[in-house]
């Protein structure tokens, strides 16, 4: 049976991460691809529960917000993740256990620590995108798409968040400049996209 790939795309709100899953996704099932594309936190309950509670500021505190991103991925991961994979598909990951050890890192927990946690379960991608913008700049983007969540997007917060992604380093990491053009920045998330793929 063909094995399936799990691409990851992390960075902080307003990297355009959710831009370039979907670039990437029609690039590849125009190549005859089977696609599948998720996000976290996913529509479970417990992911509704993180977005519900992402629009109040100290609803959560960081040991509550881990347990339900856990709770959350344990299930994403169950009834999509792995039967795609098992599938032989192209998998797209919109977040991952990556953004949890940045967020929840941000706030005082050990980030390898939640790395443990995640892979016990979770498995491991065979290429992560790190889109890298600015703070301000984020922000700015979501301005315009006027959604702003609390919890997740304070600029001081964010910073440190950005920081701890630039520590995750590997063969599977790939830190990207997202102030690029989107056009040409989705075509060398394609070129690397493929040569994982064997293309």
């Amino acid at each position: 049976m063909k094995k399936g790939r799990l691409i990851v795309f992390e960075g902080i709100d307003g990297a355009g991460k959710s831009t370039q899953v979907r670039m990437l996704k029609r690039k590849l099932r125009a190549r005859g691809r089977d696609v599948a594309a998720f996000r976290e936190p996913s529509r479970s309950r417990f992911g509704r529960t993180l977005r519900a509670k992402a629009k109040e500021a100290g609803s959560l505190t960081p040991a509550e917000e881990l347990d339900l991103f856990i709770k959350d991925r344990r299930e994403n991961v169950a009834r999509n993740i792995r039967p795609a994979l098992r599938d032989g598909r192209v998998v797209l990951l919109d977040r991952y256990y990556f953004s949890t050890m940045a967020y929840q890192g941000a706030k005082g927990l050990d980030p390898e620590w939640i790395r443990t946690v995640n892979e016990r379960f979770a498995p491991k991608p065979d290429l992560v995108f790190i889109l890298d913008v600015g703070p301000p700049e984020g922000l700015a983007r979501i301005s315009r798409r006027g959604t702003r969540d609390a919890l997740f997007e304070r600029e001081s917060y964010l910073r440190k968040v950005r920081r701890l992604f630039r520590t995750f380093q590997g063969p599977r990491f790939v830190h990207l400049d997202g102030k690029r053009d989107k056009r040409d920045l989705g075509r060398e998330i394609l070129d690397r996209t493929l040569a994982v793929l064997g293309e």
